[in-house]
């Protein structure tokens, strides 16, 4: 198989699984969640416990799916098996209708969906150094994920334009009644991003599918799953011994989750705070997005450059930042500084914000991805990066619960993405330990 088209196979994974995070975990359907429970800080609370749960099964599952696989090398079929969780659990957040809101349900299915997209995604990027040298990943990793930021928007658009609704009006953004016939008065347009988010991944898969090889699976033995449960205990107790590794999966799981934080409740901070509406917050989104295609491939060249270490800790400096302006940002005040009554400043500022975040988020996370390439011990990739998604959700639970928990206490959303904070700036601390090449393995 042509290595190009194999490449551009793999770049459309992303180009397929973006919307789950663009439309439904950031920028429609949680604020749509937010505008059916009403209350801003009720809803940020149910959408941080319902995260974290999902979190949770991630983090205890990744590892050892990984370990499995690494035995097995039957990475495609893992992915069609979670593609399946993917498609299922986006799809059933079309019943979440007014008037028959069911919030366990619904916060049920949408983890059903998230956990099949992060594990997906654990064997496809465990797939990045068979791609290309030590020196080319860099950027192959930017170009896909700017390629997926793409896909991301391009749905986006289409749920703005022809679907999504704004309450009030009942209207997309173009000003047009909601295509396919579908009823406004009861936010069918909203809701169809559900469907739209699961047959945009099942049709948007096939380039991978056509293009995608991975090398003929193993023949595993009877104890094959045993002794790769065996070495990842080994692995996972020897971390203390490869101290580069072992700081990094430190760093990158306070880090990766505060950006997390700031994705995921992005969109419901902006409708409880500020009170926009599913329109206003795509519009953010979009911002967000094109800010995020451009720099992924500036960081990828970046990364290719200078090696991911400098530009993860860049990047991490930039979006602590933008958290701390975050907690100061109402209706009423940016920075402390009073504002008029109707004034333009909080969202204008917070316009920045997407752009920022959505920058710094891309960089940030294709340079991580090519640091753990590094990081990893040959012939162990996707353990490594199931270890990785581990790292990534062992606080993806408590992070989000945390900010659950601090705006309970304190009915504020500000004061509750204030933990943000604190991980970003710890997640920067411990890759001073982290050697850009990782330990010596043998």
């Amino acid at each position: 198989m042509n290595m190009r088209k194999r490449i551009w196979g793999w770049f459309f994974f992303d180009w397929a699984s973006q919307p789950y995070n663009t439309l439904l975990i950031t920028f429609i359907f949680a604020p749509y969640v937010k505008e059916l429970i009403g209350d801003g800080a009720r809803a940020q609370t149910a959408w941080g416990f319902g995260i974290g749960a999902a979190g949770l099964v991630i983090a205890v599952l990744a590892p050892l799916l990984g370990a499995v696989s690494d035995v097995s090398g039957r990475r495609i079929r893992w992915i069609w098996g979670f593609s399946v969780l993917y498609i299922a659990g986006a799809w059933m957040l079309w019943y979440a209708a007014p008037g028959d809101f069911n919030l366990p349900w619904t916060l049920f299915f949408f983890a059903i969906g998230m956990i099949g997209m992060e594990f997906a995604t654990i064997f496809t990027n465990s797939m990045l150094p068979d791609l290309g040298t030590k020196e080319e990943i860099g950027r192959i990793s930017g170009n896909g994920w700017a390629f997926g930021y793409l896909g991301g928007l391009v749905a986006l658009v289409i749920m703005l334009t022809l679907l999504a609704e704004n309450g009030a009006t009942g209207k997309t953004l173009i000003g047009i009644d909601p295509i396919l016939g579908l009823d406004p008065a009861t936010r069918e347009g909203t809701r169809a991003v559900g469907p739209l988010t699961a047959i945009w991944y099942a049709v948007f898969m096939i380039p991978f599918v056509l293009f995608v090889r991975e090398a003929k699976p193993k023949r595993a033995s009877k104890g094959a799953a045993k002794a790769a449960l065996r070495h990842l205990g080994g692995t996972i107790r020897n971390l203390p011994k490869t101290p580069s590794l072992f700081a990094y999966l430190g760093a990158s799981m306070l880090y990766r989750d505060a950006l997390n934080g700031l994705y995921f409740f992005g969109g419901i901070y902006a409708a409880g705070v500020l009170g926009w509406s599913v329109t206003n917050v795509g519009i953010f989104g979009i911002i967000a997005i094109i800010s995020g295609a451009i720099f992924a491939v500036i960081g990828g060249r970046a990364d290719e450059y200078f090696g991911p270490k400098p530009v993860i800790r860049a990047c991490i400096l930039l979006l602590a930042l933008v958290a701390l302006v975050t907690v100061t940002i109402s209706r009423d005040s940016v920075l402390g500084v009073p504002l008029a009554e109707g004034s333009w400043v909080p969202d204008v500022t917070f316009y920045v914000i997407g752009a920022v975040i959505g920058a710094a988020g891309g960089v940030i996370q294709s340079a991580s991805r090519t640091m753990m390439v590094r990081q990893a011990a040959p012939g162990h990739m996707a353990e490594a990066f199931g270890l990785y998604a581990l790292a990534g959700k062992a606080t993806s639970f408590i992070a989000p619960m945390l900010i659950g928990i601090t705006t309970a206490i304190s009915h504020s959303q500000q004061i509750g993405i204030i933990p943000l904070v604190f991980l970003f700036l710890i997640g920067w601390v411990l890759l001073r330990w982290v050697q850009p090449d990782g330990d010596t393995h043998p």
